[in-house]
């Protein structure tokens, strides 16, 4: 992110560790601990009004219920003195990311994510996008058509370089951008939008070094999937 009235020194993100492979495929076949983790005409949907401040990014939280255990039931056997702990969900997840970073999409039991970074969609400090933004988009169209989803969200997310407000201007423009794109690609009446910018807030890798940096420069699309969505099958 370039600096829009200043710069500062990059931080260390700290909250989440970088993740870096090669075509990299994580298929948990059991459990995965789940984390707390507009350009357009008339005829684009129009995004739903943001929280001013949202302590975390909707979809950050789990959607579906931990389940209910009966601690006396006569088939659970525990020694005495023992006491089960609450019920969490742990969802299965598969995460595949492309060699350099630049595309990783993060499928659960109830959701669909997928992060494209900002030099994949836009020029440096730009939230115009390129010529090849409009095929990238379009790929996540068509899994949105897929997968039925009804309530997609797109964020926006820089590095910590610059000025935080900056950062968050520059955020929401992207999404925005992406939002537009996409809303005209689907063309769907029925599907609804929020758009987020988030600035520095949450990054996903660290910020101490560019190639950290880079990761955390990105656009994220998301939307329920399944039941969770509404969707019966």
């Amino acid at each position: 992110m370039a600096a829009g009235t200043g710069r500062r020194t990059p931080r260390t993100a700290g909250r989440r560790p970088a993740a870096v492979s090669v075509a990299l495929t994580l298929l948990f076949t059991g459990f995965q601990l789940t984390s707390a983790s507009a350009a357009g005409s008339a005829a684009v949907p129009a995004a739903a009004p943001a929280e001013n401040d949202p302590s975390a990014p909707p979809g950050a939280v789990p959607l579906s219920e931990p389940p209910q255990v009966d601690a006396d039931s006569a088939g659970l056997k525990m020694r005495d003195g023992a006491t089960l702990a609450q019920p969490r969900v742990l969802d299965i997840v598969s995460i595949v990311e492309t060699e350099g970073g630049e595309e990783r999409r993060e499928e659960t039991t109830i959701s669909l994510k997928f992060a494209l970074q900002a030099e994949v969609l836009f020029g440096k400090d730009s939230a115009e996008l390129n010529p090849r933004a409009e095929s990238r988009i379009a790929a996540i169209a068509a899994e949105v058509e897929k997968h039925r989803g009804r309530k997609i969200r797109v964020f926006g997310f820089t590095d910590n370089l610059g000025t935080y407000e900056h950062g968050r201007k520059l955020s929401r423009q992207r999404a925005d951008a992406v939002h537009g794109v996409l809303s005209e690609q689907l063309n769907d009446p029925g599907v609804t939008y929020e758009v987020r910018g988030y600035s520095e807030d949450y990054p996903i890798a660290d910020n101490a070094t560019e190639d950290g940096r880079r990761k955390n420069r990105r656009v994220e699309v998301s939307f329920p999937t399944g039941s969770a969505a509404g969707n019966p099958n």
